[in-house]
């Protein structure tokens, strides 16, 4: 895959897992509200480590969701950082880093 395009497809990919990240934290915030199945912790880690990240950290801040809770926030972090290193990962296999 040239660089331009393995880039454009990280763009895509962290654009569209982070929106569906950020549904998902807005969805299990209002099913906190009025009972019923909630979005499993380890499904919203699970899509944050996988691109989703930005999106989570904005449905984090904007619903004040999971943000007062520390074993999340520790699993939020170690998210993060899975994200970031398939990110160098693949900056580095595409020779731009």
């Amino acid at each position: 895959m040239p660089k331009s395009e393995l880039e454009q497809f990280l763009i895509g990919w962290t654009a569209l897992a982070s929106a569906w990240a950020f549904i998902l934290f807005g969805f299990d915030k209002w099913r906190a509200g009025r009972g019923g199945a909630r979005v499993a912790e380890s499904t919203l880690c699970w899509v944050s480590a996988l691109g989703g990240w930005p999106g989570a950290f904005l449905g984090l801040v904007f619903f004040r969701h999971k943000s007062a809770k520390p074993s999340f926030q520790l699993k939020f972090g170690a998210a993060f950082f899975f994200w970031a290193g398939l990110v160098a990962g693949a900056l580095k296999l595409a020779g731009r880093w």
